[in-house]
């Protein structure tokens, strides 16, 4: 395909289902927590859509979805409703799904994110809840090769939350940021695990293109089926090409959904893109209507943690460069953890936060990536690593001696000052004790040795890492070095 024309400017809009991690499901008693579990087995008369049943709202869904609105800086609804979305499908046992229309929870927010050094604020446009659908396991009959599908209903009825933007990026690029940001949010608030890869975390894109300096939007496509931000980055680069080409040809783009297809790299039409009132909404007459008192409101953002982009012009201003604190701030776990070591180290708040900084984006980073683990699964407490940080800022430890007291407080638990004494892994420091090695260092590398009385300085470093060599890394540098330079005159 050609790329994209140069008179053409893309828009894009993303429309987000976020699952909500409520013990309960959003009109039921039924488990949300139905990962892994036999099929149909976290269902109820409510959830299987029996007639007669009667739907109960999940009080802390709606407090999740208050709070998301928040830190979305949303307007919340001071009255909102319940509303049936009919369409026939075989994963909606009701024939309808109980949603929102006109009066969403959450409405015009807003989230700055930014791409290639510039800050791009990108409008909410509403944040409403919802229930989940079943799921269709589609199968292949082995014998006959016919294709049939199963329900699975656990699903059904899981609170889900749609967060709806504004057409307001102009790249993939950017869309792909949104949903950076946005599900980091979503995780810091601790409304929603947001794993795209789980399915509780999803997106459809709806793109057009339309010629630069024109207002009117061109004619939109939804793009389904996207299970990682790489896939919705792509199936919008893909869709940027598609269209420009048929315009470019001086065809017309349908309005229609089309399905993004990974292994092929490309989208597939689907069906024609239904409007609002193909779904026929009306108020659920089964629910009551919600509303917000501003007392209410002020409890939830109480509530609100920290959020992200504070945090990260807070961790800059004590003294970290900006890519250190973007990375601190990724996860609030994270976040977390290295404030909590910080603290412990009780120095300096700008020295506290350099050694603190080091050492979770360093050995402790170095963890994660090697097990795959989160780090609330890190089995050394925040005081317990800063207790090691001193002992190397002591000069109770060398640096490499520290390293070595990492590796063995995570295989072990015990503590950093009961491993340097038990291994009798402290720092020697004495002048007396240290010469001995020195000088069977400068007897067995006479080329270095002569580097150096040439005048070529970087012999000592050489000669200062083979006394560390010899001792195990024991040995205090500095003191090395400083013998060193004596005994070579």
């Amino acid at each position: 395909m050609v790329a994209v024309a140069t008179d053409f400017e893309t828009v894009i809009g993303l429309e987000v289902h976020c699952q909500l991690v409520t013990k309960s499901k959003m009109f039921c008693g039924c488990s949300a927590d139905y990962s892994g579990a036999e099929p149909n087995t976290h269902v109820c008369p409510v959830c299987l859509g029996m007639p007669g049943v009667l739907p109960v709202i999940n009080e802390q869904a709606i407090a999740f979805i208050v709070k998301t609105g928040l830190a979305l800086n949303c307007e919340i609804s001071p009255f909102s409703k319940f509303d049936r979305k009919n369409y026939p499908y075989p994963d909606l046992m009701k024939g309808y799904q109980i949603s929102q229309y006109d009066l969403p929870v959450c409405h015009d927010g807003w989230l700055d994110i930014e791409v290639d050094g510039a800050t791009r604020r990108i409008g909410i446009t509403r944040v409403h809840m919802e229930e989940d659908t079943a799921r269709l396991l589609h199968r292949t009959d082995p014998v006959t090769g016919e294709g049939y599908s199963l329900l699975d209903v656990n699903r059904s009825g899981t609170p889900l939350m749609e967060i709806v933007s504004e057409p307001d990026m102009r790249t993939p690029a950017e869309a792909r940021e949104y949903l950076v940001r946005l599900r980091q949010i979503l995780r810091y608030i601790g409304v929603s695990e947001a794993n795209m890869e789980d399915g509780n975390f999803r997106c459809d894109a709806n793109i057009s293109l339309r010629p630069r300096g024109i207002t009117a939007f061109g004619s939109k496509v939804e793009v389904k089926n996207m299970n990682s931000f790489r896939a919705v980055h792509d199936a919008l680069v893909f869709e940027q090409k598609r269209q420009a080409a048929i315009l470019d040809a001086g065809g017309s783009i349908p309005q229609q959904t089309r399905g993004w297809v990974d292994e092929r790299g490309e989208t597939v039409s689907q069906r024609s893109k239904e409007s609002a009132h193909d779904y026929r909404y009306f108020p659920e007459p089964d629910l009551p209507s919600l509303r917000f008192a501003p007392e209410y409101v002020a409890e939830q953002r109480a509530l609100l943690p920290e959020l992200p982009d504070a945090r990260r012009r807070r961790f800059a201003s004590l003294g970290l460069s900006e890519a250190e604190a973007a990375t601190l701030t990724e996860s609030r776990d994270r976040a977390d953890y290295f404030e909590d070591v910080s603290r412990a180290l009780a120095l300096d708040p700008q020295r506290s936060a350099k050694l603190a900084a080091n050492w979770v984006l360093g050995e402790v980073g170095r963890w994660s990536n090697t097990t795959g683990k989160e780090l609330a699964a890190f089995p050394v407490t925040a005081e317990a690593l800063a207790g090691l940080i001193r002992m190397v800022e002591d000069g109770k430890v060398t640096s490499a001696v520290g390293k070595e007291v990492f590796e063995e407080m995570v295989a072990s638990g015990r503590a950093a000052q009961e491993i340097v004494e038990s291994g009798g892994m402290g720092q020697i420091s004495g002048s007396d004790e240290l010469r001995d090695v020195v000088r069977k260092v400068i007897a067995a590398n006479d080329k270095a040795v002569d580097d150096y009385r040439a005048g070529k300085e970087a012999a000592v470093k050489f000669l200062t890492g083979q006394a560390m060599r010899e001792t195990r890394g024991r040995a205090n540098p500095q003191v090395i070095q400083d013998l060193l330079k004596q005994e070579l005159g």
